[in-house]
């Protein structure tokens, strides 16, 4: 048997899970427009090993949404993977955190399109078939009217970013998913799960989120 804590803070929605072979067993999350994340975080941990009667020495390894997305949000989800890793000497699992959006809809045809919120016109997006594997590689895109004109397929947009462009992307193979805004710890789960039975660890020391976009910081005209 496998214990995983599950770690997703690469939007706004903070989410915490704990997953048993890859079964999510107990989560707890919260999405607001004021990222809480340093907040919630350890909290929602603890209040995990609380409701299960489990303890952090039970782990067998963490895993943590990777990235792309808020810059602010993938450091402190890492640091704190990094930093339960170092402290109970538990391997390191990185996950493609538009891979876990992705795994939010099941699809029988065409392609799965999640895009994270990246200001303005711009999102992080990728494609996915129904099997959930990645035909083409993250990108930092600006959306307009003449994006995806050589896809003939059905496209089924999600996210927080897909949403920006309802009214830029009309035509009728476009298929929006308003209710799903964000990626979960929930969807981690199997994802880690396999990674974990595959020993695909990452270097502790070394690890560093996939933010795609150079950090750049916002300050006030006086």
């Amino acid at each position: 048997m496998a214990l995983l804590l599950n770690i997703e803070t690469a939007t706004k929605n903070c989410s915490i899970a704990l997953a048993k072979d890859g079964i999510t067993i107990a989560i707890r999350e919260i999405a607001t427009q004021n990222f809480s994340h340093a907040e919630k975080l350890h909290v929602f941990i603890e209040e995990l090993f609380a409701e299960t009667n489990l303890k952090l020495q039970n782990l067998d390894a963490i895993a943590v949404s990777q990235g792309p997305g808020s810059y602010t949000g993938l450091r402190i989800g890492v640091s704190a993977a990094k930093g339960l890793c170092y402290a109970l000497s538990v391997p390191l699992i990185a996950v493609d955190t538009l891979e876990l959006l992705a795994r939010k809809i099941t699809i029988t045809e065409g392609i799965i399109v999640p895009m994270i919120d990246a200001r303005r016109m711009e999102v992080f997006c990728a494609f996915f078939d129904s099997n959930y594997n990645k035909i083409r590689e993250t990108k930092a895109e600006i959306i307009d009217e003449t994006s995806y004109q050589d896809i003939s397929e059905t496209m089924h947009l999600i996210g927080d970013g897909a949403m920006k462009f309802k009214d830029v992307l009309t035509a009728a193979k476009f298929q929006y998913y308003p209710e799903i805004e964000f990626p979960s710890a929930t969807e981690m789960a199997l994802v880690s799960f396999e990674k974990f039975q595959k020993k695909e660890f990452e270097d502790v020391a070394y690890f560093e989120p996939f933010y795609l976009k150079d950090f750049v910081l916002m300050t006030k005209k006086i």
